[in-house]
């Protein structure tokens, strides 16, 4: 590798440490000539499917728009970065398994919500009503009955309490 101070062309490894997810190595490196150290991370390089939006056109996959899908549905909930970033490995570790060349932006959007239904209820059922451009309250009911059979099949505590008044507020 160059050295990116003098440019020559002799640089050596003086230490190598793999990421605690053991996708990268950052190498820190010396060069021969002018002596100056710098790092490099080294990462897999893996063809992810070319994604087909709904009107026809193809992207190269992008896991910043992701990212950014997963920071809005998750915006102000509780859930840590860490979780977040599992989330996002998850689906791209489930589009490299297809082994497609191709994949239709509707089958990432399920991924998505695969991962969002595990993570965080309210972020699932916001990614929902855009991922399914909900037009009234009857589907948003659609998905939270749905949300509310299966966590009680789960032995999960149920999304909405009707059962229960709303508590009261304090005066001031």
């Amino acid at each position: 590798m160059h050295c990116p101070f003098c440019q020559h062309q002799d640089t050596r490894v003086i230490d190598s440490r793999v990421s605690d997810d053991g996708a990268t190595i950052r190498r820190r490196r010396v060069c021969e000539a002018c002596g100056e150290r710098f790092s490099t991370l080294e990462t897999i390089e893996l063809k992810l499917p070319m994604i087909i939006k709904g009107d026809g056109r193809r992207e190269t996959f992008d896991a910043r728009k992701l990212r950014s899908g997963f920071d809005r549905a998750l915006q102000k909930r509780p859930v840590s970065e860490e979780q977040i970033e599992a989330a996002v490995r998850a689906v791209v570790h489930q589009l490299r398994m297809t082994a497609e060349r191709e994949l239709p932006s509707r089958r990432v959007g399920e991924f998505v919500m695969a991962e969002l239904r595990k993570l965080d209820h309210v972020g699932y059922v916001r990614f929902a009503s855009v991922y399914r451009a909900f037009e009234d309250v009857a589907d948003f009911r659609e998905v939270l009955d749905r949300l509310e059979h299966d966590a009680s099949v789960e032995g999960q505590l149920p999304l909405l309490d009707e059962d229960r008044p709303a508590p009261e507020r304090k005066k001031r």
